[in-house]
């Protein structure tokens, strides 16, 4: 299986796989299109969402490298399509770290990525029990309490940005307190 990163108009991610399978129906090609709930408080409201982890990027799955080149003009004759990554003369599967990161939130966190589960240790550092921060510590940059959100640094192609993922505290199992 290789992975293709096809960037889109941003915001109109969905409506360019709706698109897209609508133009060819008979395709059965996996499109993912990972996403993140968390929850935002406005005017005191707090509201859950579900923003993308990678604005304007879905990925495609496809069994062969050379089936590519099948798709290619089916991809770029759809409504909302920019180009491929690396570029549309240079279409190249993920590799490397960029593949690891994209498959950590298509497989493991699924469609979307919910809460983790995290605690403290006695440093106050973060340690991550279970949920889409699991294999995540080292691009934690930032850990916000009070808000229940862990700000990551994702790369992509040699572009970087960072992202928040929530999470929920747990009291750790080994720290945990024996009544007598």
């Amino acid at each position: 299986m290789k992975y293709y990163a096809i960037q889109v108009k941003t915001r109109g991610e969905e409506k360019y796989i709706s698109l897209y399978r609508a133009l060819h129906p008979k395709r059965s090609l996996e499109i993912y299109f990972p996403k993140r709930r968390i929850d935002l408080r406005r005017k005191g409201v707090v509201m859950p969402e579900t923003p993308p982890i990678f604005p304007g990027y879905v990925f495609v799955e496809i069994d062969n490298e050379d089936d590519i080149l099948n798709y290619h003009w089916e991809f770029r004759r759809t409504d909302g399509f920019f180009r491929f990554l690396r570029s549309n003369q240079n279409i190249c599967p993920l590799q490397d770290k960029d593949l690891e990161i994209v498959l950590h939130f298509i497989k493991r966190a699924g469609p979307i990525a919910g809460k983790s589960r995290v605690y403290f240790d006695k440093n106050s550092r973060i340690v991550v029990a279970d949920g889409p921060l699991l294999g995540l510590e080292g691009k934690i940059i930032k850990v916000d309490k009070r808000k229940g959100r862990a700000k990551i640094k994702l790369d992509l192609y040699d572009d970087s940005f960072s992202i928040d993922l929530a999470f929920e505290v747990i009291e750790p199992a080994v720290s945990a307190r024996i009544p007598r």
